[in-house]
């Protein structure tokens, strides 16, 4: 018979000689523990850039726009820059979850929730540079195609000005949706570990009644396939219409049918590129180096290099079609990008973008946590130059010689776009200490077959191995729920001491204990638990033998220290 798991030779997704319940443990300490010091810099920066960032925004709509670097000729430059850049970076985080989904790929479970919280966040930046370029954001909703005051003025259908508001508007709905879906099944989990009866509530409302049922899951699977079919072609259709700003005008070095791929590629390229430097971040803060694998920054290093690759085509075509077209303007334009006077904004979006992801040929390289770092930044600086040089250098020098002119941003331009960087991570930030960042049930259902500990042991006993007896070809003293009940009841007082209630009379308040209620005191004394004295006996064995027997709260009693109250409860 062929065997249903990997071959040894795959490297795990799962690394650390993880078991279930240290998954739930590992994913749930984000939230329910404190923040370490390395968040609160991190959250600290991001909140001083967010305030910089409003004051510029509250100066730019108490002032005007003429407060931005914008004049008569280049009267688009930097906000709409900031704009398509965000729209790109949201990109990966649907087409990892919706389309690596659909394809089956596992190593998708440790990365796709973060990829779908930049993409949420990514776009929200995105969607304040247009309210922000109106000048007057409390009419913002003109854009939409409503009944209003003024009886029979409707928006412009033609104008893909317009077509942006209701793609990204859709693809922000879709990403959300997915998103919160995934969620549910580690809300449940979140609900179901909180101590107090506050964070028991808001988990209760987030989880939607989740239950774990055979039927829950059914649907659970049910609607984020029929998500991901829909929002892969959101992937294409978003950024493509997001070109049509551009490819519909007149305007030489913009009117190209080139765009719509063209900017796909990019987004997908400069999207993977931010996902990489979250997941690199997010790794070593919160100590997800056993889920988030030097393997799943080398896969999306290989992605980096194949979109990084065909952006350098689309490059390459570029200039081809402006040489063989044979119009002077367009030739002049692509001419005044690599030689004019924003040369150096051309050549920094060549190097970053072009050659810095050939590096990621060479394992060694694309293994390197470090390097993959800084290249992932440097391709989204690439990327952001890519937009400026597209926007500016067409502008800038138009049909009339005698209205050529340079842009340069203001401090004003400069803070909000900084302000909305610190906005996304402040974002990401408090995602990460309120949600939890890995799909802890979807990396439970790849374990088995690529866990390190279960890999291991099917390459030493063969597939038919009882994973549930050994774990890293140690054996486990703990029986496991594949043992008798009562074995395990009797292996667990055999540790702690026995209480006989009949004769000896002096009980404890197991209540006093943190974590312990009035159910679980009564489970405690069906279990023949009744004294400080024995719970204080309680080390790593015995939890695990409580959860194995009590598979309710698991991880609980080991978290909240229940040996450690109890020793000081009864001293006291």
């Amino acid at each position: 018979m062929a065997s249903h798991y990997e071959a040894p030779i795959r490297r795990p997704l799962v690394t650390g000689n993880k078991t279930y319940h240290d998954v739930t443990v590992d994913v749930a300490a984000p939230v329910e523990g404190k923040a370490n010091r390395s968040w609160w810099i991190v959250f600290t920066i991001s909140l001083v850039a967010l305030l910089w960032g409003i004051g510029c925004i509250i100066y730019t709509i108490s002032t005007g726009i003429g407060v931005w670097g914008l004049n008569k000729t280049v009267n688009w430059a930097w906000d709409i820059t900031n704009f398509v850049w965000w729209v790109g970076i949201g990109h990966a985080g649907t087409l990892i979850s919706a389309v690596l989904l659909l394809f089956r790929q596992k190593w998708r479970m440790a990365i796709n929730r973060s990829a779908e919280a930049m993409t949420i966040f990514s776009v929200i930046q995105a969607g304040l540079f247009p309210i922000i370029h109106m000048g007057r954001p409390w009419l913002a909703y003109w854009v939409l195609p409503i009944p209003n005051q003024f009886g029979s003025l409707w928006v412009n259908f033609n104008s893909p000005l317009l077509w942006d508001v209701f793609a990204i508007s859709t693809y922000l709905s879709v990403s959300l949706v997915f998103w919160w879906t995934g969620l549910l099944p580690d809300f449940a989990m979140i609900r179901d570990r909180a101590i107090t009866p506050f964070t028991k509530r808001v988990y209760s409302i987030l989880s939607f009644g989740w239950s774990g049922r055979a039927k829950d899951w059914q649907r659970f699977e049910e609607v984020s396939l029929v998500l991901a079919g829909l929002a892969t072609p959101l992937v294409l259709s978003v950024h493509t219409i997001v070109s049509f700003d551009f490819a519909t005008s007149v305007i030489p070095g913009w009117h190209t049918t080139i765009f719509p791929p063209y900017f796909v590629a990019g987004a997908v390229f400069s999207g993977f590129a931010m996902v990489n430097t979250l997941l690199i971040i997010m790794r070593k803060v919160s100590n997800l180096e056993d889920y988030i694998t030097v393997q799943h920054i080398e896969l999306m290093n290989i992605i980096i290099m194949i979109t990084g690759s065909i952006v350098g085509v689309a490059y390459i075509t570029e200039l081809f079609i402006a040489w063989y077209s044979g119009v002077e303007y367009e030739q002049y334009a692509f001419l005044n990008r690599a030689t004019g006077p924003y040369w150096w904004a051309y050549w920094a979006m060549m190097t970053c973008n072009v050659f810095s992801p050939q590096f990621m040929w060479f394992k060694k390289l694309r293994t390197s946590i470090m390097f993959s770092f800084f290249i992932s930044i440097v391709v989204n600086i690439g990327m952001w130059f890519e937009r400026f040089v597209i926007i500016v250098t067409s502008l800038h020098r138009d049909y009339l010689p005698s209205s050529w002119t340079m842009f340069s941003p203001t401090f004003v331009d400069v803070g909000i776009f900084i302000g909305t960087i610190g906005f996304f991570f402040v974002l990401f930030l408090l995602y990460s200490r309120t949600f939890p960042v890995i799909a802890q049930a979807e990396v439970k259902s790849i374990l088995k077959s690529s866990g390190d500990n279960y890999k291991n042991l099917r390459a030493t006993h063969g597939d038919d191995v009882k994973h549930y007896d050994e774990v890293g070809n140690v054996e486990r003293t703990v029986p496991t729920s594949g043992g008798d009940q009562s074995e395990r009841i009797q292996s667990l007082l055999s540790s702690i001491g026995t209480f006989d209630p009949t004769t000896q009379t002096t009980q404890d308040d197991l209540k006093l204990i943190s974590g312990v209620g009035p159910v679980m005191e009564e489970k405690l004394h069906q279990l023949g638990i009744y004294t400080f004295e024995q719970v204080s006996r309680m080390t790593d064995r015995e939890y695990d033998l409580l959860d194995s027997i009590i598979d309710e709260f698991p991880g609980r009693a080991k978290r909240d220290d229940w040996a450690g109250q109890a020793s000081k409860l009864k001293n006291n």
